[in-house]
């Protein structure tokens, strides 16, 4: 199955007009992908994306476009062709030093990452979530690059941890395909919202299942304790209630800020400084305990994620589908987190990146962790009619994609109408 052509789109979506997606460190996101989709000398696509926030999309798809030429003409059939592919699209040497493995480059190469694999699963038939179950121990481990991880995770403790999740497997498939995934909400939280919206937002998600929501803080904190209250006493003492500062503060001043909100119960406080910071969210944690830190939406790749565990850092572990470079380095991530008994619970708050995450977590149950205690994944409103597969959720859980591949692909009357810069949503304004 090669790849014979690679077409790269900027999608992006006005969402800076409502203030979706608003929070303390982004103001006035417009919420965007860098959109590929790979075209198989077969007839079959695949379709992957990287999300943005608008202007760097820009750069992100001319990055996608350079490494374009590492795609076509290869043969993606199968884990280990995909394994040699993420090699191929993370290890050349000159393009390696604009990061390494980290930054523009690192994303361009997680939206092609992800197309090889939607490919590989419709291919197969199967939603990627099941494609990835029916992988042997071996082949999963066999597409890791295993380079800088041996200190913390072997690919012989990976074997074992694969191995032992082969007990049980069937019976964690069907629970999956029965009742979905647990999800959390940050529909109500978002930090351009007035206290009315978060409190009738807030009710909503409690009414619609939901037992966890967040909060976005960081600009003001009488503004926070005001809103935390609010949302507080509308969803009572038994809804947990997340906190996102999404990077705004020095060590010290999370600490204070975030012990200013502990009488409203925060459940977990994420992104409390730079993502960067392996030493800054170790201290954080340690002085806010017994409140949790989370984080790991901007972790750059396995390398600092392998840091963050082995620091006793972060309570959460936050993978993201597409901030490292795609479905191989987030297998990575799950084993090193199951190593360390951290639970994941991913970053959804993006365009597309529920429909992706899913697959992740779902994998993550069936094949490593094999437990759903703690573990939640995000989930935001918005957006999803834009998906052929989007994703549904019923009584506040993730529904099991079904459809095969990555449930990447958006609808092409999307595609065009938000294209940019010329796209009809974009020449109106």
């Amino acid at each position: 199955m090669t790849v014979t052509a690679v077409d790269v789109l900027d999608v992006r979506f006005p969402t800076s007009r409502s203030l979706d997606g608003s929070d303390a460190m982004n103001p006035d996101p417009d919420y965007s992908a860098a959109y590929v989709v790979l075209h198989a000398d077969d007839g079959h696509e695949g379709h992957g994306f990287t999300f943005t926030i608008g202007r760097g999309n820009d750069i992100c798809c001319a990055a996608i476009e350079t490494l374009s030429e590492y795609v076509i003409g290869f043969d993606v059939d199968g884990p280990a062709a995909l394994g040699e592919l993420y090699r191929r699209l993370t290890h050349d040497s000159q393009i390696r030093w604009l990061g390494p493995e980290k930054g523009v480059m690192h994303l361009a190469a997680a939206a092609l990452v992800n197309a090889a694999w939607d490919l590989a699963a419709r291919r197969a038939g199967l939603p990627l979530w099941k494609y990835l179950t029916g992988l042997a121990p071996e082949e999963v481990v066999a597409c890791i690059d295993w380079r800088y991880l041996s200190d913390a995770l072997t690919p012989e403790e990976a074997l074992a941890i694969l191995r032992e999740g082969e007990d049980g497997k069937a019976d964690r498939i069907a629970a999956i395909e029965r009742d979905g995934y647990p999800a959390y909400t940050t529909s109500p939280g978002w930090l351009g919202y007035d206290d009315a919206k978060v409190v009738r937002l807030a009710r909503e998600a409690v009414a619609e299942g939901y037992t966890q929501i967040k909060l976005k803080v960081g600009a003001d904190l009488e503004d926070d304790r005001r809103r935390f209250a609010a949302a507080r006493a509308a969803v009572g003492p038994g809804i947990r209630i997340a906190v996102d500062a999404n990077q705004r503060w020095d060590v010290d001043q999370a600490v204070d800020w975030v012990k200013a909100l502990a009488e409203f119960d925060p459940w977990w406080i994420e992104e409390p400084t730079s993502p960067d910071d392996v030493l800054g969210h170790a201290a954080i944690r340690e002085r806010l305990a017994p409140i949790k830190v989370a984080t790991g939406e901007h972790v750059q790749n396995r390398i600092v994620f392998k840091q963050l565990l082995q620091a006793g850092a972060i309570d959460f572990l936050q993978l993201d589908a597409a901030r490292v470079a795609g479905v191989n380095e987030n297998l990575a991530i799950l084993l090193l987190a199951k190593k360390f008994g951290v639970p994941v619970c991913p970053h959804a708050g993006g365009v597309g990146l529920c429909e992706l995450v899913c697959h992740l977590s779902m994998f993550d149950y069936t094949s490593v962790s094999a437990t759903m205690e703690d573990r939640v994944i995000e989930y935001v409103d918005h957006l999803h009619e834009h998906f052929v597969d989007p994703t549904v959720i019923e009584n506040g859980r993730y529904r099991a994609p079904t459809a095969p591949g990555f449930s990447a692909e958006m609808r092409r009357d999307s595609l065009v109408r938000f294209s940019y810069p010329h796209g009809p949503e974009w020449r109106s304004n």
